[in-house]
């Protein structure tokens, strides 16, 4: 089973990428936002822990669980907090990525199993990802995407851009760079022909 790890700036359009992956391949897809979620729920993995850090932090819904909106705003104004959240849900998601990728290796089910995480890279999943697939869209189309499709505004914008790695540091660790500037049709072309020629070789004419 070959494990691809995807990754990409905000905005470069990976969910359409993974949709198209999901329908028409045999494979697993992770979301590694929708892993560390679950991870927060009550009676979960690090739920106790972040407990301990937030109970005294306007960020809990009377569930028990987390107001992610009042969350994401203590986190972004508090870079300690950000830090120490990293550090227990982080390694969470990690050992439950590694553990997800032994269970369907055994089991046979899927020829792919790919995970996609902003941070695929700063977390070093290269070291159990078989590579790394970098979604290449520029940021004048990211942009307008993120403009149109989020209503986000140009200085929420800014700070998302500012925050992530660079086009150079995105090409240097990824083995393979998919182009979604284009139409849809073109991206996953790119797609189909990286696998044919990795995994698929005798599909080749």
């Amino acid at each position: 089973m070959f494990f691809i790890g995807i990754t990409g700036g905000v905005g470069a359009g990976k969910s359409a990428i993974l949709n198209y992956m999901k329908e028409n391949y045999r494979c697993r897809v992770m979301l590694a936002d929708e892993i560390a979620h679950e991870l927060m729920q009550p009676g979960s993995v690090c739920y106790d822990r972040l407990l301990l850090m937030f109970g005294m932090e306007d960020v809990w819904q009377p569930d028990g669980n987390f107001d992610n909106a009042k969350l994401a705003s203590v986190l972004f104004s508090d870079s300690e907090k950000r830090e120490a959240l990293n550090r227990v849900v982080h390694p969470a998601v990690k050992m439950y990525v590694a553990e997800q990728y032994e269970y369907e290796n055994e089991r046979e089910q899927f020829d792919f199993l790919i995970l996609e995480a902003a941070l695929l890279i700063e977390e070093k999943y290269d070291a159990i990802c078989d590579e790394l697939w970098y979604i290449y869209t520029s940021e004048e189309n990211r942009r307008k995407r993120l403009k149109q499709n989020r209503g986000y505004s140009d200085e929420k914008i800014d700070r998302m851009f500012a925050s992530q790695m660079s086009e150079e540091t995105f090409r240097t660790h990824c083995a393979e760079e998919i182009d979604n500037n284009g139409t849809p049709e073109q991206a996953f072309r790119q797609i189909d022909l990286i696998l044919e020629k990795k995994c698929f070789p005798q599909a080749e004419s």
